[in-house]
């Protein structure tokens, strides 16, 4: 929940997916949207939909797959200790409450305090909460974090995200081609496309791809922290306000004294200890004080 795992797989599935097409368009130079005269702007952009839903597609539907082997999700439905039971019925209970199908419940072994929801509809879903967070949290404090992960369940947001990853992927396929028809015609003198001007063009999309899915990667990464605050709203509702600010307030000591036992010696290999306002643009969710802010001023 407060690292947004669910969303850095999706997308790092979704980028190989676009990576491999490109790379597979290279060497058997497939450009149906080439023509003598340029570029036909209408194939291009049916090809670009076609591709950029594709990789959001095939992310969303291995989704729960590839979390359960990323994380070494053990999922299960007969509980073996009052952690996983606690956890179980709590799901059960809210599944019901909210009317749709009974996710898959899972646990994973980590010491950090995380918790996910992934699948590709709300009644075929996946909740796994990890050791570290089902040790250290009170009971109320794991049913504010289960409140809001089944929130997103409920709220279809891993669909929606990928309608909105689809949309993006095909701006990015799109003008990334573009721009690269036009260095590979600045490039190539003899004016047939071939030679260096057709090699630039292959390399150069590519690139732009990458750069152009930086930027777009900010829209997604607004979109999902608008959702987070949205799962926050949906677990006070269901669970009452006092136990998802309860919830996010431990996330938040949690985060301070789950350290690494070595210390500060490995400091400096962080990102940043307070990610600057540019960093934030890519973060996947709120600062959690962000968050307890908007639920109290709810």
């Amino acid at each position: 929940m407060a690292i947004g795992k669910r969303i850095l797989f999706f997308l790092l599935t979704n980028i190989a997916v676009i990576a491999l097409v490109s790379v597979v368009l290279s060497v058997f130079n497939v450009a149906p949207y080439l023509t003598g005269t340029g570029l036909d702007y209408n194939s291009l952009l049916i090809f670009s939909a076609l591709f950029g839903f594709a990789g959001a597609f095939v992310s969303l539907f291995i989704s729960k797959w590839m979390a359960k082997h990323a994380f070494g999700v053990k999922v299960f439905d007969r509980p073996e200790s009052p952690a996983e039971r606690l956890v179980f019925e709590t799901v059960e209970r809210l599944a019901h409450t909210l009317n749709i199908g009974m996710p898959e419940v899972g646990i994973y072994d980590s010491p950090e305090a995380n918790a996910f929801a992934t699948g590709w509809n709300k009644n075929n879903a996946l909740v796994a909460v990890s050791t570290g967070l089902a040790q250290n949290m009170t009971k109320e404090e794991l049913e504010g974090v289960l409140g809001h992960e089944m929130s997103h369940v409920a709220n279809g947001d891993m669909v929606t995200l990928t309608l909105i990853q689809g949309v993006v992927n095909t701006f990015v396929i799109f003008f990334a081609r573009i721009a690269a028809y036009g260095v590979q015609t600045f490039l190539s003198r003899d004016g047939d496309g071939e030679g260096v001007g057709m090699l630039a063009y292959h390399v150069t999309a590519i690139v732009f791809e990458i750069l152009f899915g930086i930027f777009a990667s900010m829209i997604v990464a607004a979109f999902s922290r608008h959702r987070e605050f949205r799962a926050d709203a949906g677990s006070a509702r269901l669970l009452g306000q006092e136990k998802m600010i309860a919830a996010l307030k431990r996330l938040q000591t949690l985060q301070e004294t789950l350290v690494d036992p070595r210390g500060k010696a490995f400091a400096t290999m962080k990102i940043s200890d307070r990610p600057s306002s540019f960093l934030k643009l890519f973060s996947s969710h709120p600062p959690l004080a962000e968050r307890i802010t908007a639920l109290e001023r709810a």
